[in-house]
């Protein structure tokens, strides 16, 4: 490889990564080009590309520092308002005509791969990756407690000590110690681990994503064109290209949408949000909604796996802690003891003094939100599960305390499955969920019965 070059010019000769602000032309053409229905203009499949669109303007003007970004974290939170007020409305669309994309199943499927290619190229090649998970992934190992682990609650939040522990374990055999190390060579060692154990990750979530969003659409919607058709528009999107090296952004992504795939399973489904709960946090607001789904039948189910999944990441980080003061340390970062701390805001509420007691007053009426789905939907199926999940996950970007709008990926594949969802009015727990083992015990004296 030349000087100067990267991976992909030993694929394509003399290539370049696209500046995201050419992106955001290329990829709002092809949204247009290939999802648009021009013959049924005023759709609301239409209406929700636009604001998909939308959204990357605000992203490039954040991105571009100075006073722009002030103006771009009041666009975020204005567009995300529409999805809020469009989600929240979703339950009520009853009639959804199949609205096919205009690109054949065979042209999809092949734009997936080649997205796929590219975005981990991006995720290779960038350099600005965020090490902080891995770092604390490494101190975890060693049973290390540093200043800069209670700095990361402030600028990651809550719930980053374990983000990357399992990735750095398969990341290891990437980068082998040398026998012969001069601190220095360890320390530049140390580094391509890190560096190669952020990426890792990275690009094993975005797959996971894209993966269960085809699955979805194959197994729940009865259309892999479905699910690969929202899965290419992921990919396609720009905050998809811009962030591809955030980990905290995509990883509990991931889990959440494998939990929507696994929802008929409830002990599964219940254990991947213990998992998304314990990585980042805020998947524990999603708690009211997912029992209220379970309610008539998988809730007990649903439980033990969220309850197990939690124990199981507190015992292990009290294992690997080295003491019982490291230990409060990073249990303190992963349930968010200071969410609610006036002190260290970041994006939109660090723009207005004495913002805080505002931002509560946000959260105070997000949790209400959230208390409602116990009860709002009724009855729930797989869409109300789909779309209030959005809504959950999108709420908590107004009042975020660390970048508040810009973790798009928390809410955007559970919003493009919404988007392209059939009407699903029969897929509820009573139906799809399998009895339990106590209940199928009960059953079998009425049917030898019989």
């Amino acid at each position: 490889m030349r000087p100067g070059g990267n991976v992909m010019d030993q694929i394509l000769y003399n290539y370049k990564p696209v500046d995201p602000t050419t992106w955001v032309y290329i990829s709002s053409l092809l949204t247009i080009t290939v999802y648009f229905k021009f013959s049924r203009v005023w759709s609301v499949r239409n209406l929700d590309l636009l604001g998909l669109i939308a959204l990357a303007p605000g992203l490039l003007l954040v991105q571009h520092g100075g006073t722009a970004t002030q103006v771009g974290y009041i666009w975020l939170f204005a567009t995300a308002g529409f999805f809020l007020v469009r989600l929240l409305a979703d339950p009520m669309m009853v009639r959804r005509p199949l609205l096919e994309p205009n690109l054949s199943p065979g042209g999809l499927a092949f734009s997936t791969v080649a997205l796929c290619v590219f975005l981990m190229v991006n995720v290779m090649t960038k350099k600005d990756v965020d090490l902080d998970g891995a770092q604390r992934a490494e101190e975890l190992s060693k049973r290390e407690l540093t200043p800069q682990a209670e700095q990361s609650l402030a600028t990651h939040g809550p719930g980053y000590p374990l983000l990357h522990v399992v990735a750095s374990v398969a990341s290891r055999a990437l980068v082998q110690p040398d026998a012969a190390a001069t601190p220095e060579s360890e320390d530049a060692g140390r580094l391509s681990a890190q560096t190669a154990t952020a990426r890792t990750a990275a690009i094993l979530s975005h797959l996971a994503v894209v993966l269960g969003m085809i699955l979805i659409g194959a197994r729940h919607f009865g259309s892999m064109r479905t699910g690969i058709a929202a899965a290419t528009l992921y990919l396609l999107l720009p905050y998809t290209a811009q962030m591809t090296g955030r980990v905290d952004h995509v990883l509990p992504a991931a889990l959440i949408v494998w939990a929507i795939f696994a929802y008929r399973r409830p002990l599964v489904s219940g254990m991947l949000l213990g998992l998304a709960t314990g990585v980042i946090y805020y998947p524990i607001f999603l708690l009211p909604l997912w029992l209220g789904f379970y309610w008539q039948r998988g809730l007990l189910r649903f439980l033990v796996g969220f309850v197990s999944m939690v124990a199981l990441l507190i015992g292990s980080l009290f294992l690997v802690s080295g003491g019982f003061e490291a230990f409060l340390v990073h249990a303190k970062q992963m349930f968010g003891w200071t969410s609610l701390s006036p002190h260290d805001l970041t994006g939109f509420w660090s723009y207005y003094e004495s913002a805080n007691p505002y931002r509560v007053s946000v959260l105070a009426a997000y949790a209400a939100v959230c208390a409602s789905f116990a009860l709002w939907p009724a009855p729930k199926n797989l869409g109300t599960l789909l779309s209030c999940s959005a809504v959950v996950m999108l709420g908590t970007q107004f009042w975020h305390p660390q970048g508040g709008g810009l973790y798009m990926c928390w809410y955007l594949p559970l919003l493009l499955l919404t988007i392209f969802r059939p009407n699903l009015e029969d897929r509820v727990a009573l139906s799809v969920t399998a009895d339990g083992w106590l209940t199928s015990r009960k059953r079998q004296p009425s049917v030898r019965a019989a």
